[in-house]
């Protein structure tokens, strides 16, 4: 973390916090206990195994599976209890691991749909096609192309009007971050984001990862297997087991813990290592 960051993280609230987090799926424990805390402006790399609790984790966050004990909180309010529609409206997007967009929509229209929770109008305005209609749905159009300008050539222009279908896989990856945008939220969610990605496009999407937070403020979680990119975003890395935390810290830290390697590599290897 750089020493505005550690300034900033110190002189403030979390953003985000877990408390005692448990997420059970019939005997089996996904998370236990887990207390997590995301400050204002800083990036969080969650690592671990696979089956380590990650996904889930961004599941309870957004209301997607319920937690069995504990407490999320977001700027100091529970998130328990809430709709996925609710959590979005309080500010958290997210991405998913397997990319989910409308397909047979044009790039810009999944940009204008995904900000759905903040409309205000209804479907009144939309039948009668009213004045406020017009004027929120230019707005969301307005919104729709800053967000995709963000990306640069990549998503603009003509491309505007192409079915998300016809676009590459790290195209798709950029217009799934472009809809989480959109939905004007102060924490975004990042599940395997360079999954499937040549070196170039990783390379790029992460620098891209770091302007969302320099250039748009957000605070971020990702979740990526990737150690180059996490050793290149992170301010802060959270490592899961079994549902557990079991180190945090910095990269460099807590890329050579003992548990950390135990977990990533077995104990035999990490003996013999």
């Amino acid at each position: 973390m750089s020493a505005e960051s550690a300034a900033a993280a110190s002189a403030s609230e979390p953003i985000l916090e877990t408390r005692g987090l448990s997420v059970d799926f019939g005997g089996l424990k996904a998370l236990d206990g887990l207390d997590l805390a995301v400050y204002p402006g800083e990036i969080v790399s969650v690592i671990g195994p696979n089956g380590a609790g990650k996904t889930t984790l961004f599941n309870a966050i957004t209301a997607t599976v319920a937690a069995t004990e504990g407490d999320i909180l977001f700027e100091g309010e529970s998130l328990i209890g809430l709709d996925p529609n609710r959590v979005t409206s309080r500010g958290i997007a997210r991405t998913f691991q397997n990319v989910r967009l409308f397909a047979n929509m044009t790039v810009l229209e999944n940009v204008m749909v995904s900000q759905h929770c903040r409309t205000s109008q209804n479907v009144i305005g939309a039948l009668l096609y009213t004045k406020a209609f017009r004027r929120e749905e230019e707005e969301i159009r307005r919104r729709g192309v800053e967000v995709l300008s963000f990306f640069g050539h990549r998503l603009v222009g003509y491309r505007f009007d192409q079915p998300a279908f016809t676009l590459s896989y790290a195209n798709r990856r950029r217009l799934e971050i472009a809809r989480a945008m959109a939905t004007q939220p102060k924490l975004i969610l990042l599940d395997e984001p360079v999954a499937g990605m040549n070196p170039t496009e990783s390379t790029e999407l992460t620098g891209l990862i770091g302007r969302l937070r320099d250039e748009w403020g957000y605070a971020i979680v990702v979740i990526e297997h990737d150690m180059g990119v996490v050793r290149e975003v992170s301010d802060r890395v959270v490592v899961l087991d079994h549902g557990t935390k079991i180190a945090e810290g910095d990269y460099a830290d807590v890329s050579v813990d003992p548990q950390v390697v135990e977990a990533y590599l077995g104990h035999d290897a990490a003996a013999a290592s």
